[in-house]
């Protein structure tokens, strides 16, 4: 069962590249007290992913900000190298977005938004979505029924929705 508008995010761990190798997210305490953006895609360097989904929250940030967003993460699938990677070659940690790992589809699970897509590769990926958390609690979810599109998901459709 999904996620739901109105539900606690669970508490998990997730990972990031820091200066000594991977370390560990855990998510709680990122949440607590704050207003959060958490978008979730299929995974890193793929298309959709790629050239709408990361680029809308770039184009979009600031106006997150605004609206009083203190943080704007993206999660996937991926391991905390690639997420690293992917975060500097789409120009997202420079603008400013949290990339975090969720390497073996945990939270993807726990919310629900976990797929496979054989003929893609793709096993354990996370469905393509967005949600805001208020002190964790899911105040918006936005969630894509295909994973190739990105509409009710992307950056202006969340600056909408706040």
């Amino acid at each position: 069962m999904s996620i739901s508008v109105g539900d606690t995010l669970p508490d998990g761990t997730m990972l990031v590249l820091g200066a000594e190798g991977p370390e560990q997210v855990e998510l709680g305490p990122k949440l607590k007290g704050r207003k959060v953006v958490i978008f979730g895609l299929p995974g890193a360097y793929t298309g959709t992913c790629t050239t709408a989904h990361v680029p809308s929250f770039i184009r979009t940030i600031d106006q997150l900000k605004e609206k009083g967003v203190d943080e704007v993460i993206c999660t996937s699938v991926n391991d905390p190298f690639v997420m690293q990677a992917w975060g500097e070659s789409t120009g997202a940690s420079d603008a400013g977005i949290t990339m975090l790992a969720d390497a073996d589809g945990a939270f993807a699970k726990a919310i629900g938004m976990a797929f496979d897509a054989p003929p893609a590769g793709f096993y354990g990926r996370s469905q393509r979505y967005a949600l805001m958390a208020e002190d964790g609690v899911v105040k918006v979810l936005n969630a894509e029924e295909n994973p190739g599109v990105c509409d009710m998901s992307g950056g202006e459709a969340m600056v909408e929705a706040i």
